[in-house]
């Protein structure tokens, strides 16, 4: 909530949508924050068996604005510079020169990727060298759901958070941190001084 009150002057409004009441009471913190707006999520879509393209389709219902900017939670190190670089792009990109037509946030992976249903490494042809350098791989992207901006045409036309063309917003170091289970959670706990060092140089 910190870095999203950083935003609330770029963006016509902040939602947190929850059915946590403890996050609840957290957002009273922030109320006099004019464009911040909290929304009740309804209980289905908050359970394990949720499915993320329920809630993709719940987005537009919620939102207004003609742009959606969906972060989670879970990329602590992510922070408001980001999103506003994100943004940046996103304006010059896909709004005015409409080369791209959405952005999401990556990881790039540039190691041998093994699939073992069809037993092979999928991203060299071994036939013409087996073992190429690591930088010579082409590189696959891991979408690590820090972030994604879209259209609200591309959720109600396609139904989906990104379009057919997206910008890949390239994660690096610490900022890849993503928590999606209890041990994530305290290794990112063990990086916190890290990061709050490096936000100061």
């Amino acid at each position: 909530m910190e870095q999203l009150v950083q935003l609330a002057d770029t963006v016509a409004e902040v939602i947190v949508s929850t059915n946590d009441k403890v996050i609840a009471q957290q957002f009273e913190e922030f109320s006099d924050v004019k464009n911040l707006r909290l929304v009740e999520r309804p209980e289905a879509l908050c359970l394990s068996t949720t499915k993320v393209q329920d809630l993709i389709d719940y987005v537009p219902t919620v939102v207004e604005g003609e742009h959606i900017f969906w972060l989670h939670a879970t990329s602590p190190f992510v922070d408001e510079r980001d999103y506003k670089e994100a943004l940046d792009i996103y304006s010059s990109r896909v709004i005015n020169a409409a080369e791209n037509d959405s952005i999401m946030s990556v990881n790039k992976l540039q190691q041998f990727i093994w699939d073992d249903a069809t037993k092979r490494v999928i991203n060299c042809d071994r036939e013409v060298n087996p073992w190429p350098n690591t930088q010579d791989l082409a590189p696959l992207y891991e979408i690590n759901h820090a972030f994604y901006i879209s259209s609200r045409d591309n959720y109600l036309k396609l139904r989906d958070r990104i379009g057919q063309n997206p910008v890949l917003y390239e994660m690096t170091g610490i900022k890849k941190t993503d928590i999606d289970w209890e041990d994530d959670f305290e290794v990112a706990q063990n990086l916190l001084d890290t990061y709050e060092r490096s936000r100061k140089l």
